[in-house]
């Protein structure tokens, strides 16, 4: 997964997480919905949705007029194999100065 990816741009802004994690309790929700529940407009709710939806971490499904918002996380599968990967580096490097600041200890 690449750093610029749809997914990290979209979970860079806080109040997108933060919808990501309302729809993770209650979905399907409408915008309004959502509006109801942050202190943003509804317009703006829908601008977060939408970059949501750009990285696939929402689906829309039309009902009558209304659109309904559902948590997708398929795509956080991704950044979390992706975060596994780079903790496993880090934990290699740790590793290795583990060994070097032990070995220098030896007497």
């Amino acid at each position: 997964m690449e750093p610029n990816s749809p997914v990290f741009v979209a979970l860079a802004d806080p109040t997108r997480r933060q919808l990501l994690l309302t729809l993770a309790e209650a979905s399907p929700r409408t915008a309004t919905q959502l509006a109801e529940v942050y202190p943003i407009t509804r317009q703006g709710i829908l601008k977060h949705l939408h970059v949501l939806e750009e990285a696939g971490l929402v689906t829309v499904a039309q009902q009558g007029r209304e659109k309904r918002y559902t948590l997708t996380p398929e795509p956080l599968s991704d950044l979390e194999r992706w975060i596994e990967d780079l903790n496993a580096l880090w934990d290699a490097r740790l590793g290795r100065l583990k060994a070097l600041v032990e070995g220098d200890r030896s007497p």
